[in-house]
């Protein structure tokens, strides 16, 4: 759409457009494209400056949809329509900018305010982590916003990036070949759409004061106020949404979710489950019944939930603020009675109310279930469809962050292991309570960490180098201990203070510039992951360097954990596919291989 091109009604344009029951205050501003077919404006209502682009006789397919071009039974008033739209009953379009081939039908009310500002209260009930969403904001820089509130330089000029970022009505913006359909209110809400990464807006929707990415659908009642939603996000079934960001590939449907950051590809979509004030990092999955900060136990609504990415809850689990999980953590259906301090990865919680005690199992992916390990590693990265990934996602769960956590695992464990009594071992400081915190197969979860690592290590390696011994410059310096999770995107500690600092002193001047810094980040982060990995290597032989011998009987060992992962991926299938339980449901084997292939 060129508005340079924009023209006035002649007389018999508006003759004509008045004989086809359009009316308006004053037709001098309604301004229309040089392609103008009056004909295609029926039963409708212009107040304030109107802009239509291109319209002509024709149709504009939407899915299954294949409405008439043009503008049917509308009230538009302060809008500009881009080229080939088809707007049909839309009771009220105010203060909205329409991108090209947008369908909007049946629609109650579609309003923007002229330099609206929108706040969310992410993390934390009180708002003391508020942030202001944009469109074209990612993730990352609503968890960097929100995360770092000690620096108080940074907050003011984060602020400072997005004010320069919003333009009056930035929430009045609807993408291209967008449809928006049978909904009640979207009221200052920018939603991202284009040719090739479609977003859909359907049936009974109420949205006020967010931002929608491209590539979402939103439709069956869902109701959301003050959100930011990622890339491909799925809303939908009756979910009710508030002061939450969610990330990439997720689908939220038929719960309560209020002041969280979600990460990317998290799944949510069953009844009677509430996340509220929480922080989940992504590749997760809360169970039905879920309440996830079920209370408070502070003297006011202060309290927080924070996850690593894995975070996977039972059925009917109950957690009470504040509670922090490491990653890949899977707990049993409880209603856990305190608050949670879980910092071994990898592991099974059980609360254990015949013996009154709670129980950690370290490694329990890896020794019990291959199948869902391995499955989860790649599934995320598969279903990735995100056309502009503009979110950099770390998607494997073996990662550097990961391994720091499992090398403190180790060292916890071990401590624990040494101080252990009548062959029982205890953990410290992972619940709030009196009770005793009982470790399940310490040293077999020890043994299985450290071959975690060392799959790991090898597996980056081989990544970067092949089978051939990778450079001994990768041995200089420290090992980068500290990772951090920046929406999806893993960021080296070093380089996160520098990232803060620039963005302080102004060597980084606007979201654009803090996410190009991401960018080049992303570029290195496999070579940063590669040097990681080889010096866990080293950690692991209990050398400084790896040399040739090292290097092979490493190569060799890795080869043996493949097969193992191969062997026990199928046997972790087979005790389904064997199951009498499982296959009683099916009348013979050939249903049973039609339904579950």
């Amino acid at each position: 759409m060129d508005t340079m091109n924009y023209r006035n009604l002649t007389d018999a344009e508006v003759s004509r457009l008045e004989a086809l029951g359009n009316r308006a205050d004053d037709w001098s501003t309604v301004m229309v494209s040089e392609v103008f077919d009056a004909e295609c404006l029926r039963g409708n209502t212009f107040d304030g400056p109107v802009r239509l682009g291109a319209i002509a006789k024709g149709k504009v397919a939407a899915g299954g949809l294949a409405l008439h071009e043009g503008v049917y039974n509308s009230t538009l008033d302060g809008v500009t329509l881009g080229d080939h739209p088809a707007v049909h009953n839309v009771r009220m379009l105010a203060g909205y900018t329409i991108g090209n081939n947008v369908v909007l039908l049946n629609i109650d009310e579609m309003t923007a305010d002229a330099g609206a500002e929108v706040w969310l209260e992410p993390m934390n009930e009180n708002g003391g982590r508020r942030l202001m969403p944009f469109s074209g904001m990612t993730i990352g820089d609503a968890y960097f916003w929100a995360r770092y509130r000690g620096h108080k330089q940074l907050m003011e000029r984060l602020e400072a990036f997005t004010r320069q970022s919003l333009a009056d009505g930035a929430y009045g913006v609807v993408g291209d070949c967008c449809t928006v359909k049978n909904t009640k209110v979207i009221r200052n809400v920018a939603i991202r759409s284009a040719a090739d990464d479609r977003t859909l807006v359907d049936s009974c929707m109420v949205l006020s004061d967010g931002v929608i990415g491209t590539g979402c659908t939103l439709e069956y009642g869902v109701v959301a106020v003050r959100f930011l939603l990622g890339e491909h996000v799925h809303l939908e079934f009756g979910l009710r949404l508030n002061d939450t960001v969610v990330g990439d590939n997720s689908t939220l449907a038929r719960c309560e979710v209020g002041n969280s950051i979600i990460f990317p590809a998290h799944e949510q979509h069953h009844n009677n489950s509430f996340l509220i004030a929480g922080l989940v990092m992504g590749q997760s999955n809360i169970a039905a019944g879920g309440t996830i900060g079920s209370n408070h136990n502070s003297r006011t609504a202060d309290g927080e939930i924070a996850a690593g990415r894995g975070f996977w809850p039972g059925l009917c689990c109950s957690f009470k603020h504040s509670s922090r999980f490491a990653s890949y953590c899977l707990l049993a259906k409880a209603d856990y009675p305190a608050e949670l301090d879980i910092t071994l990865p990898f592991a099974l919680v059980n609360n254990n109310a015949a013996a009154d005690c709670l129980e950690v199992m370290p490694a329990y992916w890896w020794m019990y279930n291959m199948y869902a390990m391995d499955r989860n590693s790649k599934k995320f990265a598969k279903r990735d469809k995100r056309v502009v990934k503009a979110q950099h996602i770390e998607f494997d769960n073996l990662a550097p962050d990961t391994a720091e956590e499992l090398l403190k695992g180790i060292d916890l464990l071990g401590e624990w292991i040494d101080a252990s009594t009548d062959g029982r071992v205890f953990a410290k400081g992972m619940e709030k309570s009196k009770r005793p915190t009982v470790i399940l197969k310490a040293e077999a979860g020890r043994d299985a960490y450290r071959e975690m690592l060392m799959f790991y290590a090898m597996k980056s390696l081989v990544a970067a180098y092949g089978e051939q011994m990778p450079p001994a410059e990768l041995a200089r310096g420290e090992r980068q201990r500290e990772w951090v999770n920046l929406g999806g995107q893993l960021v080296a500690g070093d380089d996160m203070a520098r990232l803060i600092a620039d963005t302080e002193n102004g060597a980084i001047d606007s979201w654009k510039a803090l996410n190009a810094r991401l960018d080049s980040l992303w570029q290195e982060y496999p070579r940063q992951r590669a040097t990681h990995a080889y010096k866990v290597l080293c950690h692991l032989a209990g050398t400084d360097t790896v040399d040739a011998d090292t290097w092979n009987r490493c190569m060799h060992r890795y080869r043996e954990i493949e097969d193992k992962i191969a062997a026990e991926i199928k046997t972790s299938r087979h005790k389904d596919e064997v199951n009498p339980f499982r296959r009683m449901t099916y009348w013979d084997e050939a249903e049973m291989d039609a339904v579950l292939g």
